[in-house]
Order: C-alpha cells, then sequence, then structure tokens
C-alpha cells in the first residue's frame, strides 16, 4: 500500500489525516503530563482533578496506555476499588473461567491494535525520510529505547498488580492471589531482560542505566510480598475450615473461621461476609440456631442482596417456628429475584461472585411462591405463637434453671445491641460512604435478635418456674404421704408393742402363781419339821414365825 500510486488529493488527505492524528497526540501528552504533576503532591484533591484530566485524555485516546495505568493506579490511591475492578474486569481469571468467549474475544481486539504498533515500530522514520542518512549511535538509542518501553507496556504487567490490589479489597481473595502472582512475575522477568539486555551496552551512560535498573521499586514489591503473604495466610485458613465443614468437624470449622473474622488484622468486606456466610452454615449444622442468625444477620448487613444469607435464615426462623420473620425474609428473597428478572441479569457488578445463576431464577420463584402460601396458611391457622425457643437458645426440653441462665448469660453478652457492630472494627471497607448503611442494618437486625432471645428467656424462664412450683408440690405431697405412712408404722408398732407387753405380762403372772404355791408348800413343811423334833423344843406349830412378805408375789 506503500508503494502503490495515489492521487494527489488522497495524499493530502493522508497528510491532514496524519497532522490531526499527531495533534490527538500531543492533547494526550499534555493531559497526562500534567495529571502526572498532579499525582505527584499526593493530595486527594489534586489526584481526583487528574482523574478528570485522564479521562478526558481517555476520551480522546481510549487505548493510551500511560492514561489507563495512571487512572487505575490514581482510582487505587483513592481506594476506589470498584471502579479499578471495573476498568480492568476482562483481566479477572474468575470472570475469564465464567465467560472464556468473551475474554478470548476481548483479548484478540486487545492484541490486534498492540500488534499493528509493533509492526509500525520504524515505519514512521522509514516513510518520512527515505534517503540515505548515516549511521547515528544517538538515533539507535532513541529507538531502541522506544521500542523497550513500548514492548514494556505492552507486556501490561501493572494491570496485574494494580487488579490484584483492588481484587484483594473487594474480597475476591483467589483472583488476587493469581494477579498479584502474574504481576510479580512478570515485573520481576521483565526486570531480568532489561538488565541482561543493558549490561553489556557500551553506548548508554550510567545515569540511564540506573534509572533502568531501578524501575521496580522495592518499597512496592514488599508491600506485594506482604499483601500476597496475607491473602495466603486467609486462603489456608479458609480452605481448611471448608474442608472440616465437609467432614462434619463442624466445631472445628467454627474454629478456623473465627480466626478468620475475629483476627488482629481486618479481612476485606467481601470475604468477611463469604465467611461470615459458611459459619453460619456450620452453627446450623452443629444446633446453634441463635449463633446462625447472627451470621446471617451480619452477612445481611455487609450484602444486603446475598440470595444465600436470605435464604439460609429463612429456613433457620422456618425451624424455630417464627413464622412471620421467615415470610419476611421469602418476600425480601422474592423482590430481589423479581428484579433479577426484569433487569435480566444477577445483582451486583460483573466482577461479583454468585451463588445462583440466572436461568436457575424462574424455578426458584415459582418454589418459592409455594412456600410463601404454604407459610402464610400456617400463620393464619394460629401457628404463631409455637416459637420452639429451645432450638433457639440451644437447650433440650426440660432443661434446669441454670442450664436456662448460664445459656442467656452466654447469648445475651454474645448479641447485646451495643455490641452488634463491633464485627466493623475488624472489616475493610470497599467503599466507606457505605458504613454508615451497614451500621444501620447490623444495630437492627442484631436489636431484633436480642429482643427475640429475650422472648425465649422469659418464656422458658414461666415454664421453668412453673415446672419447679409443680416438682415442689410434688415433693411437699411425697413429703405428707411419707409422714403418714410413718406415723401408721408408728402405731402399728405401739399396737404390736402393746400386744407383746400384754402376753408376757399374761406369761408372768402364770410363773408367779406357781411360785407362789409352791413356796407356801415348802413353809407348811418346813413348819411341820419344826414342831415334830425332839428335845426342848417343844414349840407349837405355830411358833414358827414366817415372814409373808417373803412369800408373797
Amino acid at each position: 500500500m506503500v508503494s502503490s500510486p495515489s492521487p494527489p488529493h488522497s495524499h493530502g488527505c493522508c497528510l491532514e489525516k496524519k497532522h490531526w492524528w499527531l495533534t490527538k497526540q500531543k492533547i494526550v501528552d499534555k493531559y497526562v503530563k500534567d495529571a502526572r504533576s498532579l499525582i505527584v503532591s499526593q493530595q486527594q484533591n489534586n489526584i481526583a482533578s487528574a482523574i478528570n484530566l485522564l479521562d478526558a485524555a481517555l476520551a480522546v485516546s481510549p487505548r493510551s496506555e500511560m492514561a489507563l495505568q495512571l487512572k487505575a493506579t490514581s482510582l487505587l490511591h483513592l481506594r476506589r476499588f470498584k471502579e479499578v475492578a471495573e476498568m480492568l474486569h476482562h483481566y479477572i481469571p474468575s470472570i475469564k473461567a465464567h465467560d472464556s468467549s468473551t475474554s478470548s474475544s476481548s483479548s484478540d481486539n486487545n492484541s490486534q491494535p498492540l500488534s499493528r504498533e509493533r509492526v509500525k515500530l520504524l515505519s514512521a522514520a522509514a516513510n518520512s525520510d527515505r534517503s540515505f542518512t548515516c549511521f547515528s549511535v544517538s538515533d539507535l538509542k532513541k529507538k531502541l529505547m522506544d521500542g523497550i518501553a513500548r514492548n514494556r507496556d505492552q507486556e501490561g504487567q501493572w494491570r496485574y498488580l494494580v487488579l490484584g490490589e483492588a481484587c484483594c479489597h473487594l474480597g475476591l481473595m483467589e483472583d488476587a492471589m493469581a494477579l498479584l502472582q502474574t504481576g510479580k512475575r512478570l515485573a520481576s522477568a521483565a526486570f531480568r531482560r532489561e538488565s541482561v539486555c543493558w549490561s553489556d551496552d557500551s553506548f548508554i551512560s550510567s545515569g540511564e542505566t540506573f534509572a533502568i535498573s531501578h524501575q521496580p521499586q522495592t518499597t512496592e514489591s514488599d508491600s506485594i510480598c506482604h499483601l500476597l503473604s496475607h491473602i495466603k495466610l486467609l486462603l489456608r485458613r479458609k480452605t481448611a475450615a471448608m474442608a472440616a465443614a465437609e467432614a462434619g468437624l463442624y466445631s472445628e470449622a467454627i474454629r478456623h473461621f473465627s480466626k478468620i473474622v475475629d483476627s488482629r488484622r481486618g479481612s476485606p468486606q467481601g470475604f468477611l461476609a463469604e465467611c461470615y456466610m459458611h459459619r453460619a452454615a456450620a452453627y446450623r449444622s452443629s444446633g446453634r440456631i441463635a449463633e446462625a442468625i447472627a451470621d446471617c444477620n451480619r452477612t445481611l448487613a455487609l450484602d444486603p442482596s446475598c440470595i444465600e444469607a436470605l435464604t439460609t435464615r429463612a429456613s433457620l426462623f422456618e425451624t424455630i417456628h417464627c413464622l412471620p420473620d421467615s415470610l419476611h425474609d421469602l418476600e425480601h428473597l422474592k423482590l430481589v429475584y423479581n428484579s433479577i428478572l426484569r433487569d435480566g441479569k444477577l445483582p451486583g457488578p460483573a466482577w461479583k461472585r454468585q451463588n445462583v445463576g440466572y436461568g436457575e431464577i424462574p424455578g426458584k420463584l415459582r418454589c418459592m411462591g409455594r412456600k410463601i402460601e404454604e407459610l402464610k396458611g400456617r400463620v393464619c391457622s394460629g401457628e404463631i405463637g409455637n416459637v420452639d425457643y429451645y432450638g433457639l437458645m440451644g437447650l433440650r426440653r426440660g432443661c434446669s434453671r441454670s442450664e436456662l441462665e448460664r445459656a442467656h448469660l452466654l447469648l445475651s453478652l454474645r448479641h447485646k445491641p451495643d455490641k452488634s457492630t463491633s464485627f466493623m472494627d475488624r472489616c475493610e471497607f470497599a467503599d466507606e460512604g457505605e458504613m454508615d448503611s451497614i451500621r444501620d442494618r447490623a444495630k437492627m437486625s442484631g436489636l431484633l435478635l436480642y429482643r427475640l432471645i429475650e422472648r425465649g428467656y422469659t418464656s422458658l424462664m414461666r415454664i421453668v418456674m412453673d415446672e419447679e412450683a409443680s416438682e415442689k408440690q410434688r415433693k411437699r405431697d411425697s413429703l405428707q404421704e411419707a409422714m403418714q405412712e410413718q406415723q401408721q408404722e408408728q402405731e402399728s408398732s405401739s399396737c404390736k408393742l402393746e400386744c407383746v407387753k400384754k402376753r408376757n405380762m399374761e406369761k408372768k403372772n402364770v410363773y408367779q402363781g406357781v411360785f407362789c404355791r409352791d413356796l407356801a408348800v415348802v413353809g407348811s413343811l418346813l413348819s411341820q419339821a419344826g414342831g415334830g423334833g425332839g428335845g426342848g423344843c417343844n414349840r407349837p406349830i405355830g411358833a414358827i414365825p414366817i415372814k409373808y412378805e417373803a412369800l408373797s408375789c
């Protein structure tokens, strides 16, 4: 096309287009230069103004690599992570895996202008001046530097580093780890390649060599290493917790998730909501309904459109027969499903992870409609007051007063309304403007749960007191019966003793009569023996004194 002849008017048109393109490039360079000077000040207002300048530059040249890089780093400095993810969402690995066809077509479209630029690396000088020129080391050095800088920009490792840090703050830990590792590997490879390339060159000055060799700053690499180590620690704990939950070791899973959510170093908002949701499932499987509802409340405070949290909390309320609250969550979930069908997409940005597919929404909506009608029928039939407070507080039926007071003390200390927002102190928010709304949602849900626990404690305490009163009455009745039986036994025993005494007296009287009769006979015999003796003792029979006291019985 270069050697083909062209009419004069077409040649003039080409010159005119070329002059317009150069003017546009100068405008872009001016915007980028002004933005760079504002970014150097590191002030919030200046960086915001620099972003406006970069937007103007990208409006003129949407594929300006330097403008894209400066805008991404500026947004990252202002903690506007969502905008960074929206700008570079095609590089997120999870989105590539979910929609490979779209990502492949976008990568082809992005590679075409880069290859075109690579082909035209020396075409401008060749077309502008086809005459013979002498060899110049300075020109060769300039062209070589431009080519290396352009190839380094085409590699685009800054995208992986900036997007990886943004994904980390947004809670996409797996994507952040992959992106940061890829960016770090590309940056180190580029640094090694440039070091080897410039080590043997004799025509480059030492100042430029120093600038090129020290381009990857140590502070940035250290911060990336620290961030990667923190991400790996969180992912290891999450993996261990998920493995324990799948193995049925729910207490172990709860312990690992608690290490994540209660750590001194805060976790990103999205990752924290995901961990709370998994811990709620573990609490539910272990029978701790109140703790599971509290974790669902925290998840919904951080992410109000979380479908899994709404479904889990509705089923938890239905489990303890708290039908009005379950109906409220199902109605909210129905509104979310209807909004998805109306908008034609799942809630949230494109990079947000969802646990449900768009094709599953109509079937789930029909099932939910039937469930709502069933719960409304149960409410109309009068099942509204039969709340299972034993299941809510994790107690067995017929528990003692001490068990109830201990369970209530633990639950009230954990779920006091003052502590309902304590989890926000360990949360890194993607958007600090959402903190007030998150705090309000957490306070409202925490207050409702605390009131439910207090109603449960009051109801169960009344039942326990009634059981204790009835138990005291039973003990009193049994004591009276025992006393009556004891009195009856004493009376019967006394009667038996009297009968025995009477029998003994009768036997004693019989023996005494026989003994007295024998003594009388012996006395008469003695008196006869004394009267019939010889010698001077001729006394009459009555002269022998007889002591009747001795003979009396």
